[in-house]
């Protein structure tokens, strides 16, 4: 599907947008990957490594921005929405800032990509847009319903948009691995709560969800992959295995667990091998036989949550998977 096609990845410097661009022009080929991101220097950098890749362009912009959006999507055949405000503290303290980067962006793109004809758009979400406490996961909660209601909007090439939504990326720069491991050589980690747990993915299985997500969409769905759990102090003696475990308490806007599938959202959920998938509840379109496919209808109260997960990673398949990354972990 992405074969010779224009991409456009707002937000394309972070962590997601560097595996994306290399893993899909190596797998893909496609025309040109535009990256549209505010951050000139996380720009250059990035450039750097494309210098001799004609494929590769660089846009300055803000999806904030409207009008920018507009001449930015010219010529564009898909989308991947990945630029947001997501630091829980950040947009806790500065909550106008998130509202017009994560719902007012949101509508901005919509409308840009109604009126450009663009053939289809992925936006990626989060974990805490499920039953969300925070504000992050608050405007991404509505953002998500945004992409989802736009498949209402008909042009005369119809648009549709489409949700992949995945928990903590294993690695990524300011995640709790590289965090760990800048203290593991202090013989003491700080443990926010023994009981907590978290789902673990990895930024390959990030990109080939959002690729699955294109090749698969009707419009509207919302794609969630099914990945294992851990315990947060299985992460900390993964990465330090000798040192001591110091109960600092829970932080303000964070959960003891992850969900990614609320029972509010189970009548309307399917299973597949390897990802569920929400189908909208509005116009009737949970009950379209070309977005249900061959899935399987979930029972009433199920609730995908990282406590009640039937998949778990040991410490020693994490530590395995951290010697292999190590020199990527914490980078990007």
């Amino acid at each position: 599907m992405l074969e010779n096609s224009i991409i456009l990845i707002t937000g394309g410097t972070g962590s997601f947008g560097h595996k994306f661009v290399a893993m899909t022009l190596a797998r893909y080929n496609p025309k040109k990957i535009i990256i549209f991101s505010r951050d000139e220097m996380k720009q250059w950098t990035m450039a750097q490594r494309y210098q001799n890749d004609s494929r590769v362009q660089f846009l300055i912009g803000d999806v904030r921005d409207p009008e920018r959006l507009k001449r930015a999507l010219d010529g564009v055949d898909y989308v991947v929405h990945a630029a947001a405000t997501k630091i829980v503290p950040t947009a806790e303290y500065n909550p106008m800032e998130c509202i017009k980067t994560n719902i007012n962006g949101a509508m901005h793109l919509i409308d840009a990509c109604i009126d450009h004809g663009i053939t289809k758009v992925v936006a990626l979400s989060t974990d805490k847009a499920s039953n969300p406490i925070n504000l992050y996961g608050a405007t991404k909660l509505a953002s998500d319903k945004l992409f989802i209601a736009a498949n209402s909007y008909n042009n005369q090439h119809k648009t549709m948009f489409a949700v992949v939504r995945y928990g903590n990326v294993m690695g990524s720069r300011g995640s709790v691995i590289p965090f760990f491991q800048s203290l593991k050589d202090t013989g003491e980690l700080p443990i926010t709560d023994p009981r907590m747990t978290r789902f673990m993915i990895t930024l390959e299985q990030g990109v080939e969800l959002v690729w699955h997500a294109f090749e698969d969409t009707n419009g509207g769905e919302i794609y969630v992959k099914r990945i294992p759990s851990i315990g947060i102090g299985d992460i900390a003696r993964a990465v330090a295995p000798e040192a001591s475990h110091k109960i600092i308490g829970i932080r303000p806007g964070e959960k003891i667990h992850e969900q990614m599938i609320g029972p509010e959202d189970a009548p309307f959920t399917y299973a597949y091998d390897g990802h569920y998938k929400i189908l909208p509840a509005i116009h009737g379109w949970a009950s379209s036989a070309e977005r249900i496919g061959d899935g399987k209808l979930v029972a009433s109260d199920f609730v995908y949550s990282s406590d009640v997960n039937n998949e778990w990673m040991s410490v020693e398949e994490l530590r395995g998977w951290i010697e292999q990354n190590a020199t990527a972990i914490g980078r990007i």
